[in-house]
């Protein structure tokens, strides 16, 4: 757009018009843009998810993305430099859309509030199978990015945990971090051999949990765990 302005001998318009003051509210045309803007690529997003969950990201091409999103290829690039940009920042999406879903209500209990947690990772996980398996075994690579997000998603359930244990140690964070790991690899067989009911899974995911509670001394499920 700039370089078209560049071409033509008269000004942009916006630069024959006074100086607004700082203070002055932005024009509703420029607010309802951005807000369209941000709407536009929060729904990119979510197609990108929905992509990533049945096509691994090499399987993908952003002919394949823009035919999908009914946009020119050109019109994709406005929002996302590149496929990669693309995918980092579906997985960003994704990762806050999963603490959401499991960040249950303090309201439920304790015990509750773990069955519903790891019930709502379990969904997640069945909606987004090929993205999940995908991204934990790194399918896009060592991207040091991604692999920022998953990590900071996994330190954000370990927060969770930690915050609702009575008492901290560096015994205690292992314990629970060691679990975390646990989940994930529990899911990823899950996935890949359809074997085990998902009700038998969320039992062994609860009851692992509740052993290394005891373990460590807390009283049965006394951190009131909402995550994986």
């Amino acid at each position: 757009m700039n370089s078209i302005a560049a071409q033509t001998d008269t000004p942009p318009l916006a630069l024959t018009v006074p100086d607004a003051r700082p203070s002055e509210p932005a024009p509703k045309s420029q607010t309802r843009t951005r807000l369209e803007v941000e709407q536009r690529r929060a729904q990119l997003l979510t197609l990108g998810q929905e992509l990533f969950s049945s096509s691994t990201y090499d399987e993908l091409s952003i002919d394949d993305i823009a035919r999908a999103a009914g946009i020119s290829k050109g019109l994709l690039y406005h929002y996302f430099p590149s496929k990669r940009d693309y995918y980092v920042e579906t997985i960003r999406a994704a990762a806050g859309e999963l603490l959401h879903q499991t960040d249950t209500a303090i309201e439920l209990g304790p015990v509750k509030r773990l069955r519903s947690g790891i019930d709502a990772y379990l969904t997640y996980v069945e909606r987004h199978k090929k993205a999940f398996a995908a991204l934990l075994r790194s399918g896009v690579g060592h991207d040091p990015e991604v692999s920022s997000i998953v990590e900071t998603t996994r330190l954000a359930f370990l927060d969770r945990l930690l915050h609702n244990t009575p008492a901290h140690s560096p015994r205690i964070r292992n314990a629970l971090r060691g679990w975390i790991g646990f989940v994930e690899s529990a899911v990823l067989d899950w996935i890949d051999h359809n074997d085990v009911a998902r009700e038998d899974l969320k039992e062994l995911l609860v009851r692992s949990l509740e052993h290394i509670v005891v373990d460590l001394g807390q009283s049965p499920i006394s951190s009131g765990v909402s995550s994986s």
